[in-house]
């Protein structure tokens, strides 16, 4: 029987081994050093490592932004043998982003030396995930409403149309040929916006397409008007592969949204076009294995907080001279690619961000 129950016993440890190694919740195991001693696959897709590079590490390499906060707690944890629960804490990654975390530790006192195991769920995950699906809603919603809206409007635009061409030629009078002519600029102009509004129809015709050539199409564009007085500062990562994408539809998407940044900050300044890839990334409740992030920043006044929930609406915009159709546009084109656009705003720092899956979707 022992031999029988020796093998039981390491099949129960090696199947408890790949549970842990397996979660979806980030574990980090640390010793009385707060060196980290074990780190699971969850854990090494948020932290952006290896398991053969963090094992070993301080856990402040790790959690950069609230090491020292985190550490105290650690200590307090061993001293008085108590689990202790951080709610929504800002750490800063090795990669330079910020996430929000709910940090639990648990002393492990029965080992010796006692160990600390450490549970990190990521807060900021789950509320992106939750906007990112009702942006994916409202923008399929306003596509539906747009067709049924455009379809209510063409039908009576081109019968007026046509009444005023037959009217047109009846007339003899260039007065009243004049009021004619009005009517067919007047219906051809409702006619453009509307197809404006409906945005590109054609399916995308993806290529393979460096985003770097994409984003300095829009820059060459922008940097070429005489009257631009805003500076365009580039900050890429070279190391971005090509994306199966249409290069036009891109280059539309990406031009509304720097071309607003720019408008944001027309009295001088600077815009930001900053590239990064992101790793085991979630776009509409779907995982990525790479994933391309386009950040557009500008310093202008930001977006009206009344306007933030509605920004991707057509016709919305806080400018007087503005259609409100530039973003609306852009977010279906980026869609249509499986990605999205998101945005944070305050006053003086406006991020506007492109995600772009990079393996292509059939």
């Amino acid at each position: 029987m022992a031999p029988q129950q020796a093998r039981d016993s390491s099949l129960s440890q090696a199947l408890a081994e790949r549970i842990v190694a397996n979660q979806v919740t980030a574990l980090l195991l640390l010793d009385q050093a707060l060196r980290v001693r074990f780190i699971n696959t969850a854990a090494e897709m948020l932290f952006s490592v290896s398991a053969r590079t963090a094992v070993g590490q301080p856990v402040g390499q790790l959690l950069q932004c609230v090491a020292g906060s985190l550490e105290e707690h650690a200590q307090v944890v061993l001293e008085q043998q108590q689990p202790v629960t951080e709610r929504q804490v800002a750490v800063e990654l090795a990669d330079g982003h910020t996430v929000t975390l709910d940090c639990t530790m648990v002393p492990m006192m029965e080992e010796s030396p006692p160990m600390i195991l450490m549970e990190l769920r990521q807060v900021d995950r789950q509320l992106r995930l939750s906007r990112e699906e009702q942006l994916i809603r409202q923008n399929s919603a306003t596509r539906t409403l747009l067709r049924g809206l455009a379809h209510e409007i063409k039908n009576p635009l081109g019968g007026l149309r046509g009444a005023a061409q037959l009217l047109e030629m009846e007339v003899a009078d260039p007065e009243l040929k004049e009021y004619t002519n009005i009517i067919l600029k007047e219906v051809d102009r409702l006619g453009a916006l509307v197809d404006n509004m409906l945005g590109a129809r054609k399916l995308p015709v993806k290529r393979a397409v460096n985003i770097h050539h994409v984003l300095e199409r829009v820059a060459s564009v922008i940097e070429s008007d005489p009257d631009n007085r805003v500076k365009l500062v580039r900050d890429y990562d070279p190391s971005i592969p090509e994306l199966q994408g249409d290069p036009d539809q891109l280059i539309q998407a990406l031009m509304n949204i720097v071309r607003n940044a720019v408008q944001a900050s027309s009295g001088g300044g600077e815009v930001l076009l900053q590239t990064r890839i992101l790793r085991q990334f979630t776009l509409a409740s779907q995982r990525h294995r790479l994933v391309v992030q386009v950040n557009v920043v500008d310093s202008g006044p930001g977006i009206p907080p009344e306007l933030q929930h509605t920004v991707f609406f057509p016709m919305v915009t806080g400018k007087a001279e503005g259609t409100g159709l530039g973003l609306s546009i852009a977010q279906s084109l980026v869609h249509r690619h499986g990605g999205l656009i998101e945005f944070e705003s305050e006053p003086g720092h406006t991020v506007f961000t492109v995600y772009l899956p990079l393996e292509s979707e059939s």
